[in-house]
């Protein structure tokens, strides 16, 4: 699966999430079937800050709980970068835990017009893949 298909409502709702807690990142899971999104959970940054985030912990868990309930799986973890570029930060690649799932990252230096990547991070491998609006 080297594409992440991602409804435009969806798509757009991250966008605002991620508008909405600048100037510091803020942090959702897209859930869904196959390589398709039909489903986005805004998490708690618990670590507010304009360079990292932390999803909390416990909401982590009742998420990934209620993505099983509904018969989905977690399909990518998503950030935002209010002041740099949309590619992994160390930190970023570091804490990437879960093969099987993107990593997309909103880069907001022009909010007006975000810059989104998606990515796999394997074992500290970065590689870029695709985002398809559908």
């Amino acid at each position: 699966m080297h594409e992440l298909n991602i409804p435009k409502d969806l798509f757009d709702r991250m966008l605002f999430h991620s508008r909405g807690g600048y100037p510091n990142e803020v942090c959702g899971i897209l859930a869904g079937i196959g390589n398709t999104a039909s489903a986005l959970y805004e998490t708690t940054n618990a670590e507010p800050s304009p360079v990292s985030y932390l999803m909390d912990p416990a909401e982590q868990f009742r998420i990934m709980k209620d993505i099983r309930q509904k018969g989905l799986r977690m399909l990518a973890i998503y950030h935002s970068h209010p002041q740099s570029p949309p590619y992994p930060s160390s930190k970023d690649i570091g804490l990437a835990f879960y093969d099987d799932v993107f990593y997309m990252i909103v880069g907001l230096i022009d909010q007006a017009d975000p810059d989104v990547k998606i990515f796999r991070i394997t074992e500290g491998s970065v590689s870029e893949s695709a985002v398809v609006l559908v």
